[in-house]
């Protein structure tokens, strides 16, 4: 994968198979490629109900299984079940990002992942959400740990992928692998606040499909959502 010469990751004691949720290619590819440069068994987990809309959900998570191909590790595709989300987050459309919404679309998020991995055999959850810097860390992993306590025979692995130069190298790979760059969290009431932002400020509106990390159209925020 990179060259970069990384100090070898350790999980927490007795574990051996992890499952990474993933919400995009962006901020998973620096997480991908640090848990194989330590010969980590892991697979990805693709969750992410509150992606909106449709056209965007899918450039995501193409881009998410075009990389997981290449390195071949294996990727779970998981429900779209959008309505179930929308139900979860009724009455919390004006939270702010990094507010009570974002705590229980992480929570309902990581319950699917840790079932999932209660069911098959993983014994430990990560997580790349908390790479980026738009996102509270703390709160992420407070919403891992609450999903894995769930069951005995799971832990979440609240580890720092931002250190060491994670944020900087989930960049560069993002450049080099030419992903898609997403403008905003991921649900239509980000889409919608940013859009406010964007017209308050003298900016045109997000374009989906349009912004790829590498290519000339690619302006503005590096940092992924």
């Amino acid at each position: 994968m990179t060259d970069f010469k990384r100090t070898k990751l350790e999980l927490p004691e007795g574990r051996s198979k992890v499952l990474m949720h993933s919400c995009c290619a962006p901020c998973s590819g620096e997480v991908m490629e640090a848990m194989t440069a330590s010969g980590i068994d892991y697979s990805i987990f693709f969750y992410n109900p509150n992606i909106h809309p449709v056209r965007e959900y899918e450039i995501r998570k193409e881009e998410n299984i075009r990389f997981a191909q290449k390195h071949n590790i294996p990727f779970i595709d998981a429900d779209y079940d959008m309505d179930n989300w929308f139900d979860r987050v009724k009455g919390l459309e004006d939270a702010p990002e990094r507010g009570e919404r974002c705590t229980v679309c992480f929570d309902m998020r990581f319950e699917r992942a840790a079932l999932y991995a209660h069911e098959h055999g993983f014994d430990t959850l990560t997580s790349a959400l908390g790479i980026s810097r738009w996102k509270d860390m703390n709160q992420i992993n407070d919403c891992g740990e609450r999903a894995a306590a769930r069951y005995s025979d799971l832990v979440y692995w609240a580890y720092n992928w931002r250190k060491g130069g994670g944020s900087q190298r989930m960049i560069q790979i993002s450049k080099r692998e030419e992903f898609y760059q997403q403008e905003y969290c991921g649900c239509v009431y980000s889409l919608r606040d940013t859009n406010r932002w964007r017209r308050e400020h003298g900016r045109e509106r997000i374009k989906i499909g349009v912004k790829y990390y590498g290519q000339e159209e690619t302006l503005g925020e590096d940092t992924p959502r």
